[in-house]
């Protein structure tokens, strides 16, 4: 700080001389004046300075108001958690009842976010002075910043209640009501209830899900208490579907309930008043009789009262019908294949399920395809709606997909439909989630906000990383309340983890990262923060394991730039973690800062140790090889190479072995696409010298899983550019020793009829069994029988392939020996008996065409003249005749 500065605010504080009497003579002005202070010192860059001077004075002069107030804006400017210098200092003038300071005071406060202690005050304020509005005003900013705060929230539903402005006041009595059931204060919570069943009759949702609550932190009683009254409101307005709905939340409380039974009796026979088997139904399910257990009686009930004329049955193996009649004990009903069919009652109550008219099997039995095909198509959310109501409202899109494809849609239909479906499903305020499973959507009867939509989903994900995802989504929503209840209990499941903790975990690590996020956006969120991250990092047991477990990208991002900030020695934990992180921002950090011999020794480290570091090696070398440090490593080009050549084969071993193969899969990708695809290895070996061409081919030969294809195009390579190479250990081979010896053309060949087979004729042949099963009864589904003979056949087929592609041993046209007869051979025989000449082509089983002379060096005949040199005789028996042969020439085939 200025020493001129310095000076005068030291001599102000030696000066100052405040004491109870004095106070009164203080006004707003010297506030000001002190403002000025803080600009310069803000602008000198030396609030430090000021705030030690401050703070050292307070020491022995801890009522020294200019002192309070100038340290205490310096920290609060800086976001510290301290704030005791300015409630000290409002206090003062609070007991002295200078209510205009304290107004400035609180103003000043709150120019650097919400605070909870100035907005309450500042509100007192405005009630002495009797400014009500100013005083509602500022009640409506603390409601939304003091999560706890109930008795306000009800003060402002009852304020905008007179005001006439009833959506502002059922806003805040819902916020009142959650609060008081926090604080497990039930009178107030029945007052409120009542009070909203009033004014918003009508959101059921809302209702259900706060008794919810009741009951858990207050009690059951008390939630079916406040539930009859819900039951009241819809039995007034004949809303009797969630009138029965509510009455069975209540029976599950207290199954016991005579009312609660009466009641729900009632109501059946107002919803089927028109079903003429009405009473004999609730007769025979002992409904109305208190020994027979309420939730039998229902189940009983709802399953026979569907069984009327007119209404869709489903048995499996005659599929949809319609009830033609219902006499007595005896049902008749009309099957496409079976009309007129009759059973008793008891019978169609086991052997059939009901359907409503709705349902898509009906759809699909009624409609014409075309219509249904058009209607799917052309209406996501018609179709959405209709499946899961289909299937008890809840349903997975696997499930969605089996009812349209490919009875409705074609697999390619689907493909494009189901990506705007699920678009539609997440943005749709009709859809929502089961709340024990993400995956299950069902369907709203009551559109809801994607507020509520988000917390719905948050509830049912079970992954702690995905809830992190969600909430950091409802954040971003434009209207996102953060005092609602929805917030506030999602905010609470990661503030629980920061509260009570055994040892430090990723989700501890995450809850943290994750709420001082948050609370550096809304502060007003601060006070669930009271941890440091250097006391959670001193914790961790093993930090790279723990970075591992961090399955969020934001949060490890997080987590990085913390240890970077406020870790001592971070470089070297950067170093540690960069296997597990594979991060540019640990590489720009270390060499940002300095750290440039960190890198080297990391990257040497790596390549000498590539069987543990394999995919740091495989990043270095696609990210950062032209990187001066990485030069400075001084590991040779070849090097290099060589180790990613071990890093495939290791791979390919691993993947075999069935050891991490996902990880391997994907690092073996990498590799490949290096080497042969981007052709890396071909553009090195064209610059090289003969040595280092054998010593990298060699190793590209012992890798064992390799494709043929692609050594036999190096080495093709190789030998286009230098036809006079000799690759070491060429030998006069005739054919491989293990394996099948086959020409590209036709292991290509085998390759596409694979793929065809697993492509095409697999996927079609379970669509076929999937349709057989739909059909019903296995016992005489000949479809299906036909359909899975056909998929034994398929099977045995695709391992017949795999298995000759995994013997094949590709043939190099360029190692043809015509010295003596051997694969890739013509040979012409005399045929001593006859004096004919006879020309055979060498090649093996896959090319084998006996009536055009092609023939395999597997056969007896191709075996027998194999290795024969030219002049060479020889004797072959057929059909116990004995030929002779002589050998008269040995040419190359042309591939």
């Amino acid at each position: 700080m200025s020493e001129a500065l310095l000076k005068n605010v030291q001599e102000m504080l030696n000066e100052e001389k405040w004491t109870r009497a004095t106070l009164n003579n203080y006004s707003t002005n010297q506030f000001k004046e002190l403002d000025l202070i803080l600009k310069e010192a803000r602008e000198a860059r030396e609030y430090d300075d000021l705030k030690k001077t401050c703070d050292e004075h307070l020491v022995h002069t801890k009522n020294s108001i200019i002192a309070l107030y100038l340290s205490g804006m310096v920290a609060l400017s800086r976001q510290l958690i301290d704030d005791s210098a300015l409630i000290t200092l409002v206090n003062i003038f609070v007991d002295n009842h200078k209510w205009s300071i304290v107004q400035y005071l609180c103003e000043r406060i709150l120019d650097y976010g919400e605070s909870k202690f100035a907005l309450r005050i500042l509100a007192d304020c405005y009630k002495n002075d009797n400014e009500e509005d100013a005083m509602y005003g500022i009640w409506e900013r603390l409601v939304k910043v003091d999560l706890e705060e109930a008795d306000i929230a009800k003060a402002l539903g009852e304020h905008f209640e007179k005001q006439a402005n009833l959506d502002a006041a059922v806003d805040y009595y819902k916020k009142a009501l959650h609060r008081y059931i926090n604080k497990q204060l039930f009178t107030n919570v029945k007052d409120i209830w009542e009070k909203l069943l009033e004014y918003c009759p009508l959101e059921i949702d809302f209702f259900l899900h706060v008794q919810k609550k009741i009951a858990k932190n207050i009690s059951e009683d008390k939630a079916m208490l406040l539930l009859q009254g819900v039951y009241g409101s819809c039995k007034k307005r004949e809303d009797i579907d969630t009138a029965i709905s509510i009455l069975k939340i209540i029976l599950q409380y207290d199954e016991r309930d005579a009312q609660g039974r009466k009641d729900i009796v009632e109501c059946f026979r107002k919803k089927h008043a028109g079903h003429s088997q009405l009473e004999e139904y609730i007769r025979i399910s002992n409904l109305s009789q208190n020994y027979r257990n309420i939730h039998d009686a229902i189940t009983d009930f709802e399953k026979h009262i569907a069984f009327d004329k007119g209404n869709f049955v489903y048995h499996r193996t005659w599929g949809v019908g319609r009830i033609a009649g219902v006499q007595g004990d005896e049902i008749v009903i009309d099957f496409s294949k079976k009309r007129g069919h009759s059973m008793s009652l008891k019978m169609a109550v086991n052997a059939l399920q009901t359907l409503s008219k709705n349902h898509i099997w009906v759809l699909k039995a009624v409609w014409k395809k075309e219509k249904l095909h058009d209607q799917v198509k052309n209406d996501f959310v018609w179709a959405l709606k209709t499946i899961i109501k289909s299937f008890d409202n809840s349903c997975d899109l696997k499930r969605i997909k089996a009812e349209l494809v490919p009875s409705v849609l074609s697999t390619g239909e689907w493909t494009t439909w189901s990506t705007k479906a699920r678009e539609v499903l997440k943005s749709d305020p009709s859809f929502g989630v089961s709340p024990d499973n993400i995956d299950i959507f069902t369907v709203r009867e009551r559109p809801i906000s994607m507020e509520e939509k988000l917390f719905n989903e948050f509830k049912a994900e079970r992954n702690f990383f995905d809830r992190a995802e969600t909430i950091r989504n409802y954040v971003t929503q434009p209207d996102a309340e953060l005092d609602s209840e929805f917030f506030i209990e999602m905010f609470a499941y990661f503030s629980g983890y920061l509260r009570s903790y055994s040892q430090v975990n990723e989700q501890v690590v995450a809850s943290y990262l994750l709420v001082k996020d948050l609370v550096g956006r809304y502060p007003h969120l601060g006070t669930e923060l009271h941890l440091n991250f250097l006391d959670i990092f001193d914790n961790i047991e093993d930090v790279p394991m723990l970075f591992s477990n961090l399955k969020d990208n934001k949060l490890k991002e997080e987590l990085l730039r913390h240890i970077k900030l406020f870790v001592p020695g971070w470089a070297d934990i950067y170093v540690q973690l960069f296997p597990y992180a594979l991060s540019t921002t640990i590489i720009v950090s270390l060499e940002k800062e300095g750290y440039e011999d960190k890198l080297v020794s990391m990257t040497l480290n790596a390549f000498e140790n590539y069987r543990e570091y394999r995919e740091v090696v495989v990043w270095f070398f696609k990210n950062v090889r032209e990187e001066p440090w990485f030069k400075k490593a001084g590991i040779p080009f070849e090097k290099q190479l060589i180790t990613l050549v071990h890093v495939l084969d290791i791979t390919y071993r691993e993947i075999g072995n069935h050891r991490d193969t996902t990880e391997n899969r994907k690092i073996n990708k990498q590799v490949y696409t290096i080497l042969f695809k981007e052709g890396v290895l071909n553009v090195f070996l064209d610059e090289v010298d003969s040595d280092t061409i054998i010593r990298i081919y060699t190793l590209i030969q012992d890798v064992k899983d390799l494709d043929p294809t692609d050594k036999l195009k190096l080495r093709s390579r190789i030998l286009d550019k230098r036809p006079d190479f000799k690759f070491f250990g060429d030998v006069e081979k005739t054919v491989t020793t293990r394996g099948l010896m086959v020409t590209v053309a036709m292991y290509e060949e085998k390759q596409r009829q694979l793929a065809h087979i697993m492509e095409v004729e697999v996927p079609a042949n379970s669509k076929e069994i999937a349709f057989a099963l739909s059909l019903g009864d296995l016992r005489e589904n000949a479809e299906y029988k036909a359909a899975k003979e056909k998929q034994e056949i398929l099977n045995a087929t695709v391992a017949k392939l795999k298995a000759e592609i995994e013997r094949a041993q590709l043939f190099d046209p360029a190692a043809i020996n015509t010295n003596r007869v051997s694969f890739g051979t013509k040979v012409t025989l005399l045929n001593l008996a006859s004096g004919q000449h006879e020309e055979y082509t060498i090649l093996g089983p896959w090319e084998s065409d006996p009536e055009n002379r092609i023939i395999s060096y597997l056969s007896p005949f191709g075996g027998t003249i194999l290795n024969k040199t030219l002049g060479e005789g020889f004797d072959f028996s057929i059909n116990d005749e004995k030929i002779a042969y002589a050998v008269e020439g040995i040419s190359a085939v042309s591939f």
